[in-house]
């Protein structure tokens, strides 16, 4: 008899070990893509980064509960269209802006580097628990494996760096920090494929160019690249955002367009194309209003993307304003005024085209092209998923497109994204529905990732240094909210040395009434030195009085400014 109890006293043991590796999550309204439901009063079961169970039975007493009633739990998003050798910010593609004697480029690859790990937590904070980086460097390649040891990171499938049809300049000695390798004919377009196999890519991006040349010229490219892939076992992103290219790509078996078409009408022939070969299309439908508001200097953030993007990118897009080379800044924001109205006609002419694929069955996927100036890393998703659902997309079809359907990308067996048992766990817990409103996509109770739960404000760990950009920023766009977030409750302003100015938040608000009133207010700044939880910032403010120039010292406790001394 003692021998029998032993051996069940063991079986309990083990049993309790097994339940203490499960979480359950109980009560929860479950939004489903599939089927396009919402199933109340539902349980999910996770174990070892899997989703174990779904159903309605109540957790037994040892296990670890989250009880969700009146949350609404979700597939974790998709960013399918990302480029992490790009910042977001205004230094970060010299082909396009040549901005290298105010800062070198290779300060921008410096802190694409270092700012990784912190970059890939924002995206996990924001909801996004996976991401396409279709076109990146060998040197990010070569990250990709570190990632999955680190405490918390997206789901990130990588291609290598972009075959193009059309040389880019400004990257051609960079070695395996070179974005972009030219395929000068069909046999040097399989030849780089081969070349990035060591790599062990994810998937090969192509793009062809929409220059003069006769896109039937790129054909025999075209067609090598796709097949060199297929035939290693690779799938294929095209970025061709003409009909003819976008016809091209298809009808040689691309499988998935980053872009859309944007410059005429897609026909009902190419809609069946796209159909047929169950060609996956990802929109973009945001980053060329990233590129025109950038330089024509009217891009104004969000309270949230203030608050939740990359501080420094974010600060560079307002540099614009005060460029030491002001001839190239007044250069650009004439190109930008002229192209205002194109730029609109082509998100619009997006739009339309989105909404008959959409319409139409294709397989739509959502992606930002974050990376590129003005469109930030982790913030830019959502606007896109609104400027989807303008384009006349239901809630459910964007919804959709930001979760299950990025399956179709890689099309890997059992794979479908959604919360049935046997998929990653990989979720969102929202305080409402993002089903009648998208907005809800921005109020995250809790992030699920591989299994582990994780709250979003403990994600991103804020140095002194940005704290202090992060409210430079918000100066910057005048917005009062952000502005006040970095700052203690009891924060103190001191002229300095020691003459108190004003104490709290709510009298800091009556200091920065001007916000309201100013037509013209930007802070450059020229120097900063950081030491310990100090920061002088030496400034130069542009305003509707003129020029000035002061310096600011910020001191940082617990997380927040505390002190601020103004010397003039």
């Amino acid at each position: 008899m003692k021998r029998l109890t032993f051996f069940m006293l063991m079986n309990v043991l083990a049993a309790n070990a097994a339940l203490a590796q499960e979480t359950w999550i109980t009560n929860a309204s479950l939004v489903d893509p599939a089927k396009q439901t919402i199933r109340q009063s539902m349980t999910v079961v996770l174990k070892d980064g899997l989703i174990t169970a779904v159903h309605k039975k109540k957790a037994p007493p040892q296990a670890t509960t989250i009880d969700a009633a009146g949350k609404y739990l979700m597939p974790g998003l998709t960013d399918a269209h990302v480029h992490f050798f790009q910042s977001g910010g205004l230094y970060t593609r010299p082909d396009i802006i040549d901005l290298r004697k105010i800062r070198p480029y290779a300060d921008e690859i410096k802190a694409v580097h270092a700012g990784f790990e912190q970059q890939l937590r924002r995206y996990v904070q924001n909801g996004i628990t996976t991401v396409f980086d279709v076109g990146t460097t060998r040197r990010f390649l070569t990250r990709r494996q570190a990632i999955e040891g680190w405490a918390a990171a997206p789901q990130v499938y990588m291609a290598g760096p972009i075959i193009t049809t059309g040389l880019i300049h400004r990257y051609d000695s960079l070695q395996d920090d070179t974005p972009f390798i030219l395929a000068t004919d069909a046999a040097a377009g399989r030849r780089l494929v081969q070349e990035q196999l060591p790599w062990q890519p994810d998937l090969i991006k192509l793009l062809i160019s929409s220059d003069s040349e006769a896109p039937k010229n790129y054909l025999p490219i075209v067609e090598a690249v796709i097949d060199e892939a297929h035939h290693h076992g690779l799938r294929v992103a095209v970025h061709a955002t003409t009909l003819e290219t976008a016809r091209q790509a298809a009808e040689a078996d691309a499988d998935y367009l980053v872009h859309n078409v944007e410059s005429e009408t897609i026909d009902d022939a190419f809609v069946a194309l796209l159909k047929k070969k169950k060609i996956v299309v990802c929109p973009a439908l945001s980053v060329k209003n990233g590129y025109l508001h950038t330089f024509d200097q009217s891009r104004v953030f969000t309270t949230r993307e203030l608050n939740y993007a990359e501080p420094f990118a974010l600060g560079s897009v307002y540099d614009m304003k005060q460029l030491p080379d002001t001839a190239i800044a007044r250069l650009y924001k004439m190109k930008a005024d002229e192209r205002q109205e194109r730029t609109a006609a082509a998100v619009r002419l997006n739009q339309q085209n989105l909404k008959k694929l959409s319409d139409a069955g294709v397989h739509i996927v959502s992606g930002s092209d974050a990376g590129n100036i003005g469109t930030l890393h982790a913030v830019s998703l959502l606007p896109e998923l609104l400027l989807m659902q303008q384009s006349g997309m239901s809630n459910w079809q964007v919804i959709q497109a930001a979760t299950i359907n990025a399956a179709g990308i890689l099309d890997r067996p059992g794979y479908t994204g959604n919360i049935t048992a046997g998929q990653p766990a990989n979720m969102l817990l929202l305080e409402g529905d993002p089903t009648t409103d998208l907005g809800q996509l921005e109020h995250i109770r809790l992030v699920i990732r591989k299994g582990q739960v994780i709250s979003p404000d403990t994600l991103v760990h804020h140095s002194t240094e940005s704290l202090v950009q992060q409210q430079l920023n918000a100066y910057n766009t005048r917005n009062m909210e952000a502005f006040l977030e970095p700052y203690a409750e009891d924060v103190e302003l001191f002229a300095f040395p020691d003459k108190l100015v004003c104490r709290g938040k709510e009298q800091m608000r009556k200091v920065y009434h001007f916000f309201n009133l100013a037509s013209l207010l930007h802070c450059r700044i020229e120097k900063r030195i950081i030491e310990g939880n100090f920061v002088i910032d030496e400034e130069h403010i542009l305003d509707d009085h003129g020029r000035k120039r002061g310096t600011a010292v910020y001191h940082i406790q617990n997380g927040k400014i505390r002190k601020v001394f103004f010397i003039n």
